[in-house]
């Protein structure tokens, strides 16, 4: 503290004020040891690394590998129950039912039907009607007036059993031709198959293939054993032989197309 050298009066010594140096005086020296620069760099926003996908090695073409060859094989369809009918030829079928039936057959309708859904599981597409007079029909009726003298009758095999519809009614009744089979819509031959131990077909209609209204299970509506239906032995290869039988028997049933349909027409 400075005191004034001289103290005149009442006067009290009064300390000096203090020098302070401000940076523009050139008097002010900085310290270098208090005034550094921080040795940490500036505080910048973290960087973000993107992901890098990973690196593959370069992929070199390879040939598909060799199959051997094989030689060649057949092959061989496997047979089929549908049948398949040559499209050159004109024909009318004539079928069996796959079961034999009594004369109770839940009249001429009822076997109609049975003749129409078997030949569709078969393949066939024409019209099949059941191979009886009835009532308000007779056999050889059946089958179209067009057709009856052009077409020739034949088996699932399309295995020609007559010339035609008319040389049935010629008075031979109907005496198929030698070697000739008749085969169900499932394909047996019923001649020789043991589903019918009984090998005669139902009919009821006499030689010229009329209807028999005495001998027709009642328009096919019953099996009682007095009421008789018209029959013929297959064992004699014939369709239109004349024998009265009880309706309480079980025989073959045929059914026939009764017109020829071309494929466009099907």
């Amino acid at each position: 503290m400075w005191l004034s050298s001289a103290l005149q009066g009442n006067e009290v010594a009064v300390a000096e004020p203090p020098v302070i140096n401000y940076p523009n005086n050139p008097q002010y020296i900085q310290d270098p040891q208090n005034h550094r620069e921080p040795d940490e760099p500036w505080n910048e926003p973290p960087r973000v690394e993107q992901p890098q996908p990973p690196q593959r090695p370069p992929q070199i073409p390879q040939r598909p590998p060799q199959i051997p060859q094989l030689p060649a094989v057949e092959e061989r369809t496997p047979p089929s129950s549908v049948h398949t009918h040559q499209e050159f030829q004109a024909a009318l079928h004539l079928m069996a039912l796959n079961a034999p039936l009594s004369g109770s057959m839940r009249s001429i309708r009822g076997v109609d039907f049975q003749c129409f859904e078997q030949a569709r599981k078969a393949g066939l597409q024409g019209t099949y009607r059941a191979f009886l007079s009835s009532r308000l029909q007779d056999l050889y009726s059946i089958v179209r007036r067009a057709d009856r003298q052009s077409v020739p009758i034949v088996n699932l095999r399309d295995d020609q059993l007559f010339n035609n519809w008319e040389s049935l009614f010629s008075g031979s009744e109907a005496q198929m031709a030698p070697g000739a089979r008749i085969y169900s819509f499932d394909g047996r031959d019923v001649l020789t198959d043991s589903t019918w131990p009984q090998k005669m077909i139902w009919h009821g209609s006499d030689a010229k293939g009329r209807r028999l209204s005495e001998s027709y299970c009642e328009t096919w509506r019953t099996e009682e054993n007095p009421v008789t239906g018209q029959a013929s032995s297959l064992l004699n290869r014939k369709l239109l032989e004349q024998n009265a039988q009880s309706c309480s028997k079980n025989f073959i049933v045929l059914c026939i197309e009764n017109s020829f349909m071309s494929s466009a027409q099907k």
